[in-house]
């Protein structure tokens, strides 16, 4: 029994030092569109514990993790995800990455939305060779919004 106790707290404490880690990774998983100057609608971001901005938000009404890329001219995704995500993919060229030279897919997605902010019929690229699931949110997207960085804070609103 007392065994029994200390796998279960343990684990326990596992799942909640796990919680605290993808929080800290990614500390925009719950966003909401407030009301900014003028009542026009915006997102507040925090950074997250390396200094880059990381949201959960969505492409085609799927729920993907955004990390926003200033330097990324298009919404770049991974290979697997646009497969899971179910994309029609054209042969898009060669494309220069930090890894180097590669084969890209194009596509288009419906929509992609970060906290309540949404931009329709967004042209994207499918990288083969990147890892994980994290979706780069190019200038594609953030162009179309007024971006306001203060302190940890970066601020994603509708122009005036």
């Amino acid at each position: 029994m007392l065994f029994g106790a200390w796998v279960a707290g343990i684990a326990l404490l596992a799942m909640l030092f796990q919680n605290y880690l993808d929080h800290k990774e990614n500390p925009n998983r719950d966003l909401t569109v407030e009301a900014g100057p003028a009542g026009m609608p915006q997102v507040v971001l925090q950074q997250n514990r390396h200094g880059h901005y990381v949201a959960t938000g969505t492409i085609n009404g799927e729920s993907v993790v955004f990390l926003l890329d200033t330097g990324a001219t298009t919404v770049s995704l991974p290979l697997e995800l646009a497969r899971r995500l179910d994309l029609p993919m054209r042969p898009g060229g060669m494309s220069k990455t930090a890894n180097g030279m590669v084969q890209t897919w194009t596509t288009r997605l419906d929509s992609v939305g970060l906290g309540g902010l949404t931009a329709r019929n967004l042209r994207a690229t499918v990288l083969p060779n990147f890892p994980g699931d994290q979706v780069l949110l190019g200038m594609d997207f953030l162009r179309r919004f007024e971006l306001l960085q203060r302190g940890g804070e970066l601020t994603i609103r509708l122009p005036s």
